[in-house]
Parts: C-alpha cells; sequence; structure tokens
C-alpha cells in the first residue's frame, strides 16, 4: 500500500467492476465469440456477417452520435439493429432481433468467475460502511452475486455520462448523502477511475493488479490518494 495524498476518513467506497473486482479479459473472449455466433444464427442472411462489419457499424454510428458511447449497450444493440436493417429485416423484425441478441449477449456477459477474495472483502467492508458501484460496462453484477454488497449500482448511460465525467460520482454521492471528499473510489483504471474521481472531488484508490509503475505509465495524469495491489488491503482502511 502506497499512499500519494493524505488519507481523509472515509464515510463510503464506490468501486469500478470490470478488472477491478474481477479479471474481465476471459468473459469478454467468450461473450464476443458466444454472442456474436447467435446473431449470425438469428437470420440467415446473416449468416456471413463478421466481426470486422460490426465493428464498422459501431464506428459510424459513432460518427453520427458521438454521445452513443456513453452508454454501451445501446450502442451494441442499435449497432446489430442496424446490421438486421442492413440485410432487409423490417423495423419491428429488427428492433425484437437485436433485444434477442442482446439478452443472449448479457447472458454469457456475466458469467464471471469472481474470485473469494473479492466477496470476503466487500462483505466486510459493507458491515462498516455503505458501498456503491460505479462502472461504464454492461455486466449485471446481480447475474454473478456481487449485488448484495451495494446499495446501489450506478451505470453509464442511464444514470449519466461515462466516468471520467463526474455525472455517475455526484450521482452517488448525492443518493449517499455524503460529502465528495468524504468518499473513496477504487478501481484499475488511471484515466476513468483515478483521474475522474479526484478530479471531482472524491478520495481515489488505485488497484495495480499488474506491476504497473505508476511514474511510467503514459495513462497517468493526476495522483490517486493511494495504490493498492491486492483488493483485500482496503479493510485496513477501515
Amino acid at each position: 500500500m502506497h499512499f500519494y495524498r493524505p488519507l481523509r476518513p472515509i464515510a463510503a467506497m464506490t468501486f469500478d467492476l470490470d478488472d477491478t473486482l474481477y479479471d474481465n479479459h476471459p468473459v469478454i473472449r467468450r461473450t464476443t465469440k458466444e454472442s456474436h455466433a447467435f446473431l449470425q444464427s438469428w437470420h440467415p442472411s446473416l449468416s456471413e456477417f463478421s466481426v470486422e462489419q460490426y465493428q464498422q457499424l459501431r464506428d459510424s454510428l459513432r460518427e453520427q452520435e458521438p454521445e452513443i458511447y456513453h452508454d454501451v449497450s445501446e450502442w451494441r444493440r442499435r449497432a446489430i439493429e442496424l446490421a438486421m436493417l442492413n440485410v432487409g429485416l423490417n423495423g419491428r423484425e429488427a428492433d425484437e432481433g437485436s433485444r434477442a441478441v442482446m439478452a443472449n449477449f448479457a447472458h454469457w456477459r456475466s458469467q464471471i468467475d469472481v474470485p473469494d477474495e473479492t466477496h470476503e472483502t466487500l462483505a466486510a467492508l459493507a458491515k462498516r460502511i455503505p458501498l456503491v458501484a460505479i462502472t461504464n460496462g454492461n455486466a449485471e453484477p446481480h447475474l454473478f452475486g456481487l449485488d448484495k454488497y451495494f446499495k446501489f449500482i450506478l451505470r453509464a448511460g442511464p444514470d449519466g455520462r461515462a466516468k471520467p465525467y463526474d455525472d455517475m460520482y455526484q450521482l452517488a454521492a448525492e443518493k449517499l448523502g455524503l460529502p465528495l471528499e468524504s468518499i473513496l473510489h477504487v478501481g484499475d483504471d488511471l484515466t476513468t477511475d483515478v483521474a475522474g474521481s479526484v478530479r471531482c472531488g472524491m478520495q481515489a484508490c488505485w488497484i495495480n493488479l499488474h506491476e504497473g509503475n505508476l511514474m511510467h505509465i503514459a495513462d497517468s495524469r493526476l495522483l490517486p490518494t493511494l495504490e493498492i495491489s491486492r483488493l483485500a488491503s482496503l479493510t485496513a482502511l477501515i
């Protein structure tokens, strides 16, 4: 545990989900494979639709609607809907089809192997202070057993712009009824989690799971309050 700023009393903690509380890479690889296969099987005209073509549609949508990236689930659904329209499905068919594909995506996206250390740490912390999840992603904690530790979960799109914008940080403080400076945000990303929370007045904990050197990482913009290498270290703070 390394401290870069004075630690103020902690009344609550907020957490990023992906790659902070579990390794997100295996589930993303499997979800991409399974959900794309499901899309290809939805209609014969989509059987040769490639991942590259899907990405081109995503890129096109963002060019036309720059703010769509704040809601990654809707961005994905709209790209799928567009793919279906492009092969001749009508509006109703494309809407129904895109929602079916997203339901399949949600299933695979939440087949997450959560480490015992995460469960143990969150359970211990939740007995002492309120915990909140703040995510830019589309994992659904109630499907892999993490929702029980959080007072509430904030998701980019429905609950504001994506981190590092301060919308969800501000909303968390408002819903908790606490000043920003009394909340410690924990996350793995030095831009969205550390810089985002520090800029809005929160304290920030960088979880460094890959032995990175803060002083030699290009993505490092603002110093966190502290750095840890294991989630369990957080229990020493309260």
